[in-house]
């Protein structure tokens, strides 16, 4: 829920500063009539005035401002006098930071003014607005209506009449009937209540109507203003996020000297911070900061960040808050542990994740394995020595391996430039270039591990851990022994209409007959048996060469082309270098008579 701190008096504990102070150069004479005389009933004389000296630093004699906001239980009879006759005098109360305001009652020692105005700033000082005038005659002074004729008027002459001559009180109430709010803390509310500074101009004063009394002494002496207590009613300003100060709960251990100091630094909660919980905590800027809603008590937490536990503090960022649809806004800062990302939720370059450990490890990132002769430097992010999700080291054209620590079937001599194709009908030695002739060495049914890997900012960010493990002693393996380790997503032949709407280049009945890592690109040679379309690009009943754009981590081409098997093949062309395409959104099937006259009619007659 959305809190509210108590209420006390923003005075107590804090000095006025006023114009002028009686006998603050030299010791003055003034007069005033005893209050208790005006209390007697049916008195219609102020009774003998009482005539006494002031001097500001005798502290028996003088009437400073602090006299003001001392305590009026313990000390009922001080107050503040001004210096003698001014007419105009400002007692200004300076808070050191914001707080709310409820209502200000002034006990007046002294006739209370003529003229008034209660004023407040919002900007330490910088200027001032209004919040009520006070006069014995509102149209007169200041052009306003008396809000007794008048409600909701800014002017009123309740609180401006003479008598009483002495503790007569000025009380203005910041919520009344004619300012209704229904949140505490919406931006009109703030307008209204909220204050850095407070200042009372006394503007003129008024003399005591003492009837049938022969005044003795001089006029003068009787023309100053007086205050008993300035009470400043309010609270700390916290945005519904806390209903403590630290003084009141006893966070700071209070001096006698600041008992009941309503104090400016809330005490937050619903992850907020700042004096005024105006802010949300480090780690807790995933969403917008709010203020806690007063009319229907939601608190409007702020929000942790996803960080991962790799970082300390976030920021909130409009941009990415929009693009996540207004769901999550936060960017964390200075990742941790080898991470990085908006929630480091990736590793650095340099560094690949360890699937074993959760994302929230310290230990999560490791770093790359790369064999330096065998890695490429020359990647798509140079910075990158490894692939970041698998750590699967980026190779020299014709170097296999996690790490690139050997050559791929078909190549030999690993070395600064990589490896080289072995000059052969089949597999060489790695290691002196000389050709197998066995059968068990044909490198014909084998589709290579090492080609290109996929850019992981295409690569789905859920991958299942099996997918990525690889065991260190493969080295490669035959897809027609081992079908079950190729597994691919692939196209299945659908409706005429979805089939159409793909529009191949090029569908043929085909033989595999190899397939090999070209370092750069993977190329299978097939044989062509049968044509049932072609583009631009002409093909012949011949051996040709077909060439696969996706290939999975564990080296198989995708769509699976198992060598020594016949396929139905729809994909595309490249003309410009005359090259047939394979890609996922290509048709590869294991031929079937039924399929290619199934194929056959929907290219004759379906698609038009």
């Amino acid at each position: 829920r959305s809190c509210n701190p108590p209420v006390g008096n923003l005075a107590t504990g804090r000095i006025p500063i006023t114009l002028t102070t009686c006998g603050q150069n030299s010791t003055e004479l003034y007069c005033s009539y005893p209050d208790q005389n005006l209390l007697h009933q049916g008195s219609h004389g102020c009774g003998q005035p009482r005539c006494t000296k002031c001097n500001a630093n005798q502290p028996d004699n003088s009437h400073l401002p602090a006299d003001m906001t001392d305590d009026f239980f313990a000390n009922p009879i001080s107050w503040w006098q001004s210096a003698q006759g001014v007419h105009r005098e400002e007692i200004r109360l300076d808070f050191e930071t914001e707080f709310y305001l409820t209502h200000v009652i002034a006990v007046f020692k002294s006739p209370r003014p003529a003229a008034m105005v209660l004023e407040r700033s919002q900007d330490y000082g910088q200027t001032w607005r209004p919040y009520k005038y006070f006069s014995v005659n509102c149209t007169a002074t200041f052009g306003l209506q008396d809000d007794l004729i008048e409600e909701g008027s800014m002017c009123t002459s309740r609180y401006s009449d003479a008598v009483p001559c002495t503790r007569g009180e000025v009380i203005y109430r910041a919520l009344s009937p004619a300012n209704k709010i229904e949140d505490p803390y919406s931006p009109e509310a703030q307008d209204l209540l909220k204050l850095t500074n407070l200042r009372l101009l006394l503007l003129k004063r008024q003399e005591c109507p003492c009837y049938g009394s022969g005044l003795v002494e001089k006029p003068q002496r009787f023309a100053h203003y007086a205050i008993y207590d300035l009470i400043i009613r309010g609270s700390c300003f916290c945005n519904g996020h806390a209903e403590e100060s630290p003084g009141s709960v006893g966070f700071l251990r209070e001096p006698e000297s600041c008992v009941g100091v309503v104090h400016g630094k809330c005490v937050c909660r619903h992850n907020t911070a700042g004096d005024h919980c105006d802010k949300c905590a480090p780690l807790y800027n995933d969403q917008p900061w709010k203020p806690g809603d007063g009319k229907t008590g939601a608190p409007n937490e702020c929000r942790k960040c996803r960080c991962h536990n790799h970082a300390d503090s976030c920021h909130f960022d409009l941009s990415v808050w929009l693009a996540s649809g207004k769901r999550s806004g936060g960017v964390c800062d200075n990742c941790k542990h080898n991470t990085e990302g908006h929630r480091c939720q990736r590793c650095k370059p340099g560094y690949y994740r360890d699937r074993g450990k959760p994302m929230s490890s310290t230990e999560v990132c490791k770093p790359c394995a790369c064999q330096p002769m065998g890695s490429a430097n020359a990647t798509f992010s140079r910075s990158w020595r490894c692939h970041p999700k698998t750590g699967f080291c980026y190779c020299k054209p014709g170097v296999a391996g996690p790490n690139c620590d050997r050559c791929l079937m078909g190549y030999w001599g690993f070395g600064e430039n990589g490896c080289r194709p072995c000059d052969c009908a089949r597999d060489c030695d790695q290691h002196t270039g000389n050709c197998f002739n066995g059968y068990d060495n044909e490198p014909f049914f084998n589709i290579p591990i090492g080609g290109r890997i996929p850019d992981p900012v295409q690569m789905p960010t859920n991958d299942s851990e099996e997918e990525w493990k690889w065991n260190d002693h493969e080295q490669g393996f035959s897809a027609l022994r081992h079908p079950e380790k190729c597994v691919c997503k692939e196209k299945v032949l659908g409706s005429v209409t979805d089939f159409c709407q793909m529009k191949y280049a090029y569908v043929i009945k085909a033989r595999i007959l190899s397939a090999h890592d070209k370092g750069t690109h993977a190329e299978v040679v097939v044989k062509v048996k049968k044509v049932l379309k072609s583009g631009k690009v002409k093909i012949a009943r011949s051996n040709r060469s077909i060439y696969p754009e996706s290939w999975t981590n564990r080296g198989c081409t995708c769509p699976i082309l198992n060598p020594g098997t016949d396929y139905l093949i729809a994909g595309q062309e490249d003309s410009r270098t005359s090259k047939l395409l394979v890609n996922m959104n290509s048709l590869v099937k294991p031929w079937k008579a039924y399929l290619g006259k199934q194929v056959s009619d929907i290219l004759r007659t379906g698609c038009k």
